[in-house]
């Protein structure tokens, strides 16, 4: 199985890359993850402007050329490209197959779209794999669906492939491991990679896309085709594998797979095995994503250059603190962030500048409208040396709020529209276990004292962070038993809040992985009401790991040394 997208707007090209690449044969499957929880917000709003769209239109422009190579080579294709409309997804590449004059039976799974309540504009329940592998037994060549789990595009095709019963966890607990693998696509193959500057510039400069080789037993090997760009490594599987995740315990509506069980061994170059993967009964309930308009938001960059940065920045915030007062429509949230980008005696005046970011929300549009622009554009020839702005500020924009639900399996209509049109209706799982925290496994003993160096963390620790709604996870890792020793005794919750201050007052939970030399922290809230309200600098949390690796604290010599 192979994976040629990560989200909507991944590697255009990668279909053909991945159709082509690697001897005949070779690929049996081609997943495509399109979905994020971003992502539904947007084809929400395209759905209220044509009831006709709401999937990923990408998808089918790759489609044009992606269906006749995939006929030619016996790949099926299987893809959450439907959005919020799998049906009309599938219908239209109906219609291509038939101008293209192709055979190709197309499939699709529905049921995830749940009834929505007032100002919610998506509510969507997070399926698994087995419409898909119904849809696949019925002949599909290509399967469409809506919102079903990332990993549930490789347990679905596993399904089909091995027919594996329901009750098969660590099986199907195996393909969910490697479906989080590749779902991220070049992520598991050396993009967004802590450690990039071990490789070659120019092996990363494009990475190929992932495939793994899944067996019947439930292993896989992850690698990719040969001669295409990135790596794979122990290094980059760890690091795909902490990337937004929680706890040991990984939910899904197949099986929960208990992550502090996964055995992770290089297979030869480019080759991962991943065994050993344990699965439980998966949750009576599933996940639902709600997406619904929060509000509307505007902002303002201030550039402060040269001297008295912190003065400049002070004065120019109570003038329009003092304008919004006085506009009598001062929005319902003002947030300022100074970002002190600046140097001392700098070769450029883009150098020499700092930013300062004011970001304004309110239920209505009005107060984050004119009245903001005003309160900060009015100042341009009345306020601190040197004003002006990266940009005049518009009008304001609604903004999105993700929110999670949980509802019963057995009131979401999972259901298979095979090619033919039949409708199969999957039944729920007969056995389910409620989740619970796993006990924090035995730790090795605390390594021995001796000379330290202060220096980054990064030096012996990579990181991989991202999003889940409001909250956020930073996995860190080691890659010798020495610094893991280290490693989780050093990294605790009180020393991630010390390093990282924005995490104080959070709620921050660490979760131990000593299979992979690993710890997971989740921090609760720090991105506000998550990715589209863009309440952070960095609103998906893609770069939090590596400030945490750039932070200093004194980490033995005897580590340093070892990794040179």
């Amino acid at each position: 199985m192979g994976n040629a997208s990560g989200f909507y707007g991944d590697r255009f090209d990668a279909v053909r890359e991945m159709l082509t690449g690697g001897e005949p044969g070779s690929l049996d499957v081609l997943t495509g993850d399109y979905l994020a929880e971003l992502t539904m917000l947007i084809l929400g709003r395209d759905l209220l402007k044509d009831p006709n769209s709401g999937y990923a239109k990408t998808f089918l422009r790759q489609m044009e050329e992606g269906l006749g190579l995939a006929h030619e080579r016996g790949v099926r294709i299987v893809t959450n490209a439907g959005g919020l409309n799998p049906a009309g997804l599938a219908e239209a590449l109906d219609t291509l197959a038939n101008r293209l004059g192709l055979p190709t039976r197309i499939a699709y799974v529905e049921g995830d779209r749940l009834p929505t309540r007032d100002g919610v504009l998506t509510a969507n329940a997070y399926l698994g794999g087995a419409g898909i592998a119904a849809c696949l037994t019925a002949g599909a060549d290509v399967v469409v669906t809506g919102r079903v789990t990332d990993a549930a595009l490789v347990t679905g095709p596993a399904q089909w492939h091995f027919g594996w019963d329901p009750e098969e966890y660590d099986r199907l607990a195996g393909a969910v491991v490697a479906g989080h693998v590749l779902e991220c696509g070049t992520q598991a193959t050396g993009g967004n990679y802590a450690f990039f500057t071990a490789h070659a510039r120019h092996t990363l400069r494009r990475p190929g896309f992932p495939l793994a080789e899944l067996h019947a037993d439930g292993s896989a090997v992850i690698t990719k085709h040969h001669g295409t760009g990135g790596v794979v490594d122990l290094g980059t599987v760890t690091a795909q594998l902490l990337y937004e995740t929680s706890g040991a315990r990984y939910a899904g509506p197949d099986v929960t797979a208990r992550l502090d069980t996964v055995r992770l061994t290089q297979d030869g170059p480019d080759r991962v095995r991943i065994d050993g993967v344990r699965g439980e009964a998966p949750p009576p309930t599933l996940k639902a994503g709600l997406a619904r308009i929060g509000g509307h938001r505007n902002e303002v960059v201030l550039v402060l250059t040269g001297l008295d940065i912190d003065a400049k920045a002070q004065f120019v915030r109570e003038q329009v603190e003092d304008a919004l007062e006085r506009s009598k429509s001062r929005p319902a949230e003002v947030r300022w962030e100074l970002v002190r980008t600046d140097r001392a005696d700098a070769d450029s005046e883009e150098t020499a500048s700092a930013l300062l970011r004011l970001v304004a929300r309110d239920p209505a549009p009005e107060p984050v409208g004119r009245a903001l622009s005003a309160a900060a554009i009015e100042l341009a020839l009345a306020s601190y040396p040197g004003f002006h702005v990266t940009a005049p500020p518009g009008k304001g924009a609604p903004y999105g709020v993700f929110e999670a639900a949980y509802v019963p399996a057995a009131d979401v209509p999972h259901t298979a529209v095979l090619p033919d049109g039949s409708r199969v209706r999957l039944p729920v799982p007969v056995h389910t276990r409620d989740l619970e925290p796993v006990d924090e496994p035995p730790l090795p003993g605390p390594p021995p004292a001796g000379p330290v160096r202060r220096v980054p963390l990064g030096r012996v620790a990579g990181a991989r962070s991202g999003d889940k709604g409001g909250d956020a996870n930073i996995g860190v890792w080691v890659r010798t038993d020495a610094a893991w020793r280290w490693l989780v005794h050093t990294l605790t919750v009180e020393r991630l809040k010390q390093l990282l201050p924005e995490t104080v007052g959070l709620d921050v939970v660490r979760h131990v992985l000593p299979n992979l030399r690993a710890v997971n922290f989740v921090v609760t809230g720090i991105l506000g009401e998550g990715v589209a309200s863009q309440a952070r600098f960095d609103p998906q949390a893609k770069a939090l790991g590596e400030w945490l690796r750039s932070r200093h604290l004194d980490i033995p010599v005897d580590l340093l040394e070892e990794l040179l």
